[in-house]
Parts: C-alpha cells; structure tokens; sequence
C-alpha cells in the first residue's frame, strides 16, 4: 500500500480547512492639539497607520521622503497607508510643519 497519495489528499483538505488570516488592526496615530501622538510607532512590514483629526483645524500628513501625502484632514478625517518597505519614515503637517512623526516599519 502506497502511502504517498493518502498524504497529499490530506494536505489538500487540511488545506481547505485552514483557519483565515486577517490584516492585523491598523495603528492609530491621533491628531490632538496640533499634535501626533504617539508621536512614533512602530509596525510590522505590511502594517497599517491610520491618522484620525481629532482638532477643529484642518492638517495634512505628508512624508519627508513624499511616500506618502493625505488630503487635507477635517475634524474626524482619517488617512491610512499600509508600509510595504522597512524603514524610518518621517512625516509632518504640511500646514503646520513643527508637527512631526516618525513610524519605524521593522522586518524580517
């Protein structure tokens, strides 16, 4: 009796079985008082930010590097970007530039 062609119908359902894999939740960075807080964070490659207004004034969150550049935030806008590349990526308030932030993308 051949065992081989037992194993690979087993690896075909076990396959069909499997449990499902979800994104992890994003990052939340919040706009406060013309603030980032935190004000760096670190995710995984493949991770998400998400930047939320909480202010009554308009911000936009662009990278120092222009990887990445929102659209005008009004109160409770959200912006994401999923990071594909690890790095250090700063990002500041275009409209108001002493407001900064790092997110730090760590990887295998």
């Amino acid at each position: 009796m051949q065992i081989l062609p037992y194993l690979r119908i087993l690896a075909v359902v076990g396959l069909a079985w499997a449990p499902p894999v979800f994104a992890a939740e994003p990052v939340v960075v919040h706009i406060d008082n013309f603030t980032f807080g935190p004000q760096s964070v670190t995710v995984p490659k493949g991770g998400t930010v998400e930047w939320v207004n909480r202010d009554d004034t308009p911000h936009r969150v662009v990278a120092t590097g222009n990887q990445f550049k929102s659209p005008v935030l009004d109160t409770d806008d959200k912006f994401s970007w999923t990071f594909t590349e690890v790095g250090s990526f700063s990002y500041f308030c275009s409209l108001h530039p002493h407001m900064t932030g790092t997110v730090v993308v760590a990887g295998p």
